[in-house]
């Protein structure tokens, strides 16, 4: 026996009853089976509904063969009215994605004659194929077409068109259908065979805002928020714009300029203080002329320092010249030996002092979670 889903009689249905079928374990849970169900199980990209069945759990729903089944956290008796509960919040979340998901797929696909190649339905975004090469500038006109369409609220449709009917309807499919087909309409912005739940009216989607655009394939990958999710996601923007305006003193409309002028001070800084350091090298070079074997533990430093270091000593010592820049725990360091092959001390290095890294060439760089001690203590063992 079928399940009469309710979810297709009233997507906005949160509480209904019905009766246990079955009721059969799974592993460590149940899978529960009733004569109808406002439950919407995983199915055309869209998750299954959470909820309350009978005070036990919903914590996933499928569909087979008709069959709708409920995956609880405990047993249901056979034969009993049970009352169920729809995660409301979690299933509108899912209706407002995909019904914004339809009306952007309908444009895109109108106005690039492509057709949408994948749709997965996360708990972050949505995220859209397409076998064509859209513009980030076209997904963004469509993006304020999509918007207007919701602000003028057009009805949701659902129709069951009998054969005749569905070979003249000019609907999005993936493949061809056949028996009962379930269509879904936006009048004006998208007709296409779905099997989800939908808002009645486009204005109670909100609100849909594309946040990512990627090559894929042959086409794109475009990244969707709808809903609550583009409202929250705007608003953490705003926020966060906001907070790096007055903490550079300008508006929150000037921030990338004001980033962008920051960031050029800091690169004027970065050359000031990589020509400093490098005089600074060239001194401590000196210092170290002609003494053969050479082991410093300096401050911490970045990878390209610690090696640079270690170049400009090695060319005046005569010797071995090993630089270790950091903390005890953490420490960067490079090896320079000219013409001499150093893998052995290398190998030997990363056991003794928990390190990576490697070279050739008489040339190493790696880490080490070790202490200064214990550095010390390896280099003169090494000796």
């Amino acid at each position: 026996m079928e399940t009469v889903k309710l979810y297709y009689e009233n997507a906005f249905l949160r509480e209904f009853d019905g009766v246990v079928v079955d009721c059969r374990p799974q592993g460590k849970k149940w899978l529960v089976q009733l004569d109808r169900t406002a439950f919407y199980p995983e199915g055309g990209g869209q998750p299954a509904d959470h909820g309350i069945l009978g005070g036990a759990k919903v914590t996933d729903v499928h569909e087979r063969d008709g069959v709708i089944l409920h995956t609880c956290d405990r047993a249901l008796t056979v034969g009993e009215t049970v009352h169920g509960e729809i995660d409301w919040a979690r299933r509108f979340d899912h209706m407002q994605q995909h019904s914004g998901e339809h009306i952007v797929s309908g444009m895109l696909c109108a106005a690039y004659n492509c057709d949408n190649t994948g749709f997965h339905l996360g708990e972050e975004s949505v995220i859209i194929d397409y076998n064509a090469d859209i513009p980030w500038e076209g997904v963004l006109d469509i993006e304020a077409r999509a918007n207007r369409y919701l602000w003028e609220n057009h009805p949701f449709e659902a129709l069951y068109p009998s054969a005749q009917e569905l070979a003249a309807l000019p609907y999005r499919s993936k493949k061809e259908l056949t028996g009962q087909v379930r269509i879904t309409r936006f009048p004006g912005a998208d007709c296409c065979a779905c099997c989800g739940t939908h808002v009645a009216y486009s204005g109670q989607v909100g609100l849909v805002k594309f946040i990512g655009w990627q090559k894929f394939r042959d086409g794109v990958r475009l990244e969707l928020l709808c809903g609550s999710r583009a409202l929250h996601y705007l608003a953490l923007n705003w926020a966060q714009n906001t907070a790096v305006g007055r903490s550079l003193s300008v508006k929150p409309g000037k921030t990338a300029q004001a980033v962008e002028r920051l960031q050029g001070e800091l690169q004027a800084v970065k050359a000031r203080c990589a020509d400093l350091e490098e005089s600074s090298f060239q001194r401590l070079a000196e210092d170290y002329r002609d003494a053969g074997n050479v082991l410093l533990v300096q401050p911490p430093m970045e990878s390209d320092s610690v090696r640079r270091l270690c170049d400009a000593v090695s060319r005046s010592c005569g010797g071995r010249c090993a630089v270790f820049a950091g903390a005890d725990g953490s420490y960067k360091y490079a090896v320079i030996h000219p013409g001499q092959d150093i893998s052995p001390l290398i190998k030997a290095l990363n056991a003794q002092l928990h390190g990576r890294g490697g070279g050739r060439d008489g040339f190493a760089q790696g880490s080490a979670a070790c202490t200064e001690e214990e550095i010390r203590r390896f280099w003169a063992e090494s000796a």
